[in-house]
């Protein structure tokens, strides 16, 4: 959420910000706040006006004590000024509870780094690793390939849970079990603190952390209960210290997440029916880091180059792009996909994103720092996928599968898999 103070103070600044994400109802969300703002500061100094007026009636009450048709006269006058205030202050709420939806339902200030574009297909590719791998044989589907080894049952999960579900067995629990702690290995050795969060929050803290359009499109809601499960640990994670003020000393904060993750999955893009690239439940691990505004830029490098280390430990080549304003979501400032090769397709998919949050998160959470000199300022958030397990088992399960339908292991996981180096076809 954006600071109001900012943008009462950067009202042009920011209306040109919101017009490059190429999204005109932004900009009409936009007037509208500020024409809303107005009003109720306007309304704001009336109460203030008329309490300073009741107050003045008051004092002039008790030099009249002496005086009972004045002292009437005035008491009424005082009554009317309290039954205006009231009036007065419940179109105050009013319009400052229009202006905190305003400001929820406006995106981030995006970073001047991020590219201009009007969709995904205008994202800035900024890097590629790894040689494009060619085999002498056709690539088959990874939904296939697991159902070869016996490490996965669709049809019967299908029956239970409905589509979307999956159900992981023998070899692909141990690799996915086996990738988790390859990721939390990896940024432990950062200094991140491994986190396993509750696995759902209520509505308040979830509307500090994401777009409040999630709730309909992404999250799951539990009936009568005032509870959402978890889309991911970044939520949690982040919603863990709203309202509090941390001590400059304490930051940076850096937390690793591990948890399931639980996503409706409602749009285009569609369900996978036979395998694990969309899915409905899944488990990831996930970086978090608490900052002084003037460092985020420096960890979300940071934190991508702990996610590619993964990437090339895992020896699966990848692209990484700069998320273009026209496709960047409303939390981020700056974002970063990861995107994965895939040799059946014989294109990218994404595998991760990194999202530098600045002080969105932080203004709806309430997470400020202290400073020496006594003053305070909302901290910087930043989020970076470690490891989604089911989308790198599908690029390990493409990657690493063999001419005769079975599946290597990755080397960098041998060490996770308790001397199993391969899995043949049954």
């Amino acid at each position: 959420m954006l600071d109001i103070h900012f943008v009462r103070e950067h009202k042009e600044e920011v209306r040109a910000n919101l017009a490059k994400r190429q999204h005109q109802p932004y900009l009409e969300m936009f007037d509208a706040l500020i024409q809303q703002d107005l009003e109720y500061r306007k309304a704001l100094m009336e109460v203030e006006n008329l309490r300073a007026k009741r107050n003045q009636l008051t004092a002039q009450v008790q030099q009249n004590l002496n005086n009972p048709s004045e002292k009437q006269r005035l008491i009424a006058e005082s009554k009317q000024v309290g039954e205006q205030i009231t009036q007065n202050e419940k179109l105050q709420n009013e319009l400052k509870e229009k202006v905190r939806i305003a400001l929820m339902r406006l995106p981030n200030i995006m970073d001047d780094s991020v590219p201009y574009g009007k969709d995904d297909s205008e994202n800035v590719t900024t890097k590629t690793w790894g040689e494009i791998p060619q085999h002498d044989f056709e690539v088959q589907h990874h939904g296939q390939i697991a159902k070869n080894i016996q490490g996965a049952e669709f049809e019967r999960a299908v029956k239970i849970a409905g589509t979307g579900f999956y159900s992981l067995k023998g070899p692909l629990v141990l690799l996915d079990h086996a990738l988790q702690w390859y990721a939390m290995d990896t940024i432990m050795r950062d200094g991140f603190i491994p986190v396993s969060p509750p696995l759902m929050m209520n509505r308040a803290a979830y509307e500090g952390v994401t777009d409040l359009g999630d709730f309909e499109q992404v999250l799951y809601k539990l009936e009568k209960e005032d509870l959402h499960l978890i889309a991911t640990s970044e939520h949690p994670l982040t919603a863990m210290y709203m309202n509090e003020t941390l001590s400059e000393k304490e930051l940076p904060i850096q937390l690793g997440g591990i948890s399931p993750c639980f996503r409706k999955e409602i749009g285009k893009h569609g369900l996978d029916e036979r395998g694990f690239h969309r899915v409905h439940q899944f488990n990831k691990v996930e970086q978090i880091v608490f900052c002084r505004p003037e460092e985020s830029p420096a960890w979300q490098e940071r934190m991508l180059g702990n996610t590619e280390k993964m990437m090339q430990g895992l020896k699966i080549p990848y692209r990484i792009v700069n998320v273009c304003t026209g496709d960047l979501g409303i939390v981020a400032a700056k974002k970063y996909d990861i995107e994965g090769w895939s040799p059946r397709e014989k294109k990218y998919f994404e595998l991760m994103s990194l999202s530098n949050c600045t002080t969105y998160q932080a203004v709806r959470l309430n997470i400020k720092f202290a400073k020496p000199d006594g003053s305070k300022e909302y901290v910087h958030t930043l989020n970076a996928t470690g490891i989604s397990t089911t989308r790198m088992l599908r690029a390990i399960l493409e990657h690493y599968q063999t001419p005769e339908g079975g599946l290597r292991v990755p080397e960098v996981l041998l060490p996770y898999m308790y001397g199993v180096e391969a899995f043949p076809k049954l």
